[in-house]
């Protein structure tokens, strides 16, 4: 995708380099079990963005399913690189190397985007950056949660290592794959400014478990129509393959996809963030329409 380069007005906070390395993923018995009972815990101790955290984990990595057999300490290994600190500003913090400025391109072109869908509606989230582990209004940023958004300070969270991930593990290459990991946590974020989030957490505090998951899914496949939306309010920066990029990724990380992968068995009362094929049919949804009330996943849509 054609992305202009960054506005260096964008909102950007940089925490790379005070923090270790990544975390080691080992095997031994499963976790899964352990992540999934937690999350009424979590929900009831820290709400919607508590769960969003944890969930983060489940989904890129499988944990919810058994992936996730082994976590260990975020560890450096001799001799590592450290990457460059920025001195602060989005300028430095967005070209410290490619996968930054990617990832800010896509960023401001997604702030502008729904700055002219929403008008006044509209506020500003941030872009963090972090190496290995940070730290969020939602508790610590880890490495091995992926991706994610926090609500309570509208931070987009991002260690952009997982790029290499999603290329060598998921099989998702090419630029608009990265895009669309951003433009779906930027969905999450014009959730939470339209009440959205707010009353899937009131909805989620009265369901149980396996209610609170098709829920979770709801909100989790507008956020990948929200993501196809801004791509179609970019139509004229898309190249040739670019759809086939952000399907290709869509389906990777798809619930169904995921746990074949890690115990080859599909269980879709425990999906959270909805099939290879929904996650597909979102996205596409939102590139067809351009239009974010098409995108409404709560009334018989999903």
């Amino acid at each position: 995708m054609r992305l202009d380069d960054f506005d260096p007005n964008i909102n950007v906070e940089d925490q790379r380099g005070q923090g270790g390395g990544g975390f080691n993923l080992g095997g031994g018995g499963g976790g899964g079990g352990l992540l999934l009972g937690l999350l009424p815990l979590v929900f009831s101790r820290f709400g919607c963005a508590g769960v969003a955290v944890l969930l983060a984990v489940m989904f890129f990595f499988g944990g919810g399913l058994g992936g996730i057999s082994q976590l260990s300490a975020p560890t450096e290994q001799v001799g590592q690189q450290r990457p460059r600190v920025s001195d602060g500003t989005a300028a430095s913090a967005c070209t410290t190397d490619a996968s930054a400025r990617a990832a800010c391109n896509a960023f401001s072109s997604a702030d502008k985007t729904w700055q002219q869908l929403l008008g006044s509606n509209f506020r500003a989230p941030k872009l963090v950056f972090f190496g290995g582990q940070g730290q969020s209004g939602c508790g610590a940023a880890q490495s091995a949660m992926g991706p994610f958004y926090c609500p309570s300070d509208q931070g987009i969270y991002l260690d952009t290592s997982f790029f290499a991930e999603l290329e060598q593990r998921f099989g998702a290459k090419g630029d608009f794959a990265q895009d669309y990991v951003i433009a779906h946590e930027f969905g999450h974020h014009i959730q939470n400014l339209l009440g959205t989030s707010d009353k899937v957490q009131s909805a989620m505090q009265r369901s149980s478990r396996t209610e609170g998951n098709a829920l979770s899914v709801k909100l989790e496949l507008q956020a990948d129509c929200y993501a196809g939306v801004w791509a179609a309010q970019n139509r004229d920066r898309m190249e040739p393959g670019d759809l086939e990029e952000g399907l290709t990724a869509a389906q990777a990380i798809g619930d169904d996809t995921l746990q074949r992968e890690a115990q080859g068995r599909v269980v879709p009362d425990s999906f959270t963030h909805g099939s290879s094929a929904q996650r597909q049919a979102w996205l596409k949804r939102g590139i067809d329409s351009g239009d974010p009330r098409q995108c409404d996943t709560f009334n018989g849509g999903a």
